[in-house]
């Protein structure tokens, strides 16, 4: 099968380039050339195409319909391109496997598992980051930890590991006095939340049929660490993932006296779309057997 005479790959990432900044001057600048090379490379692309690409818009350029439809696909194959020569790259050098996941869940599940990982995978070299759970998979990271809910974006593979579970924690001297509490009983003591999970006392307070609007979380942190160290010296009532307490739980640190629920979301090991790297299965069917109950 005859395969189609392509556009020089120059002029492509010109266009790509250019599309992003919607500016030529942007786009010479991030490209190391001058502004007359990318205006010849995008107009020999718009001749061969026979399309215009670009329109004029102040003192900078929108695109066109056609543009915008190919703007589309630049932008996605360019992103496969550096992502799988990332990978090449890094799997030639022997080099680990780049795991990013929040701090909260690196410092409270991941690193105290650490020695187990080497124990039962002694051929996966890992190396762990801490990433926002917002944040978009960069190049250099592999795979991404994350509390997600569905649907899953169309450019990422995401491989579903357990359910998420919350539940109200506190400190045992916060309880004095109440053997069995009833969930109402949160009512007199201060509630602790994090910015990142607004929906966290609502969603748990749905399901035991409180008001939520009659617990109103007194102190918020930026990271849910933050929170459950608030709660280990009895500032409060944290709304946290059972992951992240199960040593605190265990050691007595702290009580989850009215249990935890499942959410809708899940935790998820996210991958670049098409990814083949062995390793990350292999990752995922350890984290799934640890999650496990």
């Amino acid at each position: 099968m005859t395969r189609t005479t392509l556009p020089s790959l120059n002029a492509l990432r010109a266009f790509d380039t250019t599309a992003r900044t919607l500016s030529m001057s942007a786009a010479a600048e991030q490209l190391h050339v001058t502004h007359g090379a990318v205006s010849r490379q995008i107009r020999q692309l718009e001749e061969q195409l026979g399309l215009t690409l670009f329109e004029r818009a102040g003192r900078g350029v929108r695109l066109t319909p056609a543009g915008a439809r190919l703007a589309t696909t630049t932008t996605q194959v360019f992103s496969q391109l550096e992502q799988t020569c990332d990978q090449l790259r890094r799997e030639a050098e022997d080099a680990p496997f780049v795991l990013g996941c929040s701090g909260s869940f690196l410092a409270r599940w991941f690193i105290p598992r650490l020695d187990l990982l080497k124990h039962d995978c002694p051929g996966l070299e890992l190396h762990l980051t801490a990433i926002d759970e917002e944040q978009p998979l960069r190049t250099g990271i592999d795979a991404a930890l994350r509390f997600a809910t569905p649907p899953w974006p169309a450019d990422q593979d995401v491989i579903e590991l357990a359910p998420e579970r919350i539940g109200p924690v506190l400190r045992p001297d916060l309880l004095v006095g109440s053997e069995d509490p009833a969930p109402d009983s949160l009512q007199r003591l201060p509630l602790l939340q994090t910015l990142s999970r607004p929906q966290a006392w609502p969603e748990w307070c749905d399901r035991f049929g409180l008001d939520s609007h009659a617990l109103q979380p007194q102190q918020s942190f930026d990271h849910l660490n933050y929170m459950l160290e608030a709660a280990l010296v009895g500032l409060g009532v944290a709304i946290a993932p059972e992951y992240l307490v199960e040593e605190d739980l265990r050691t007595g640190r702290l009580l989850a006296p009215w249990g935890f629920i499942e959410t809708e979301a899940q935790l998820t090991l996210w991958l670049p779309r098409g990814a083949r790297d062995p390793r990350a299965q292999q990752l995922a069917q350890w984290l799934k057997q640890r999650l496990s109950p």
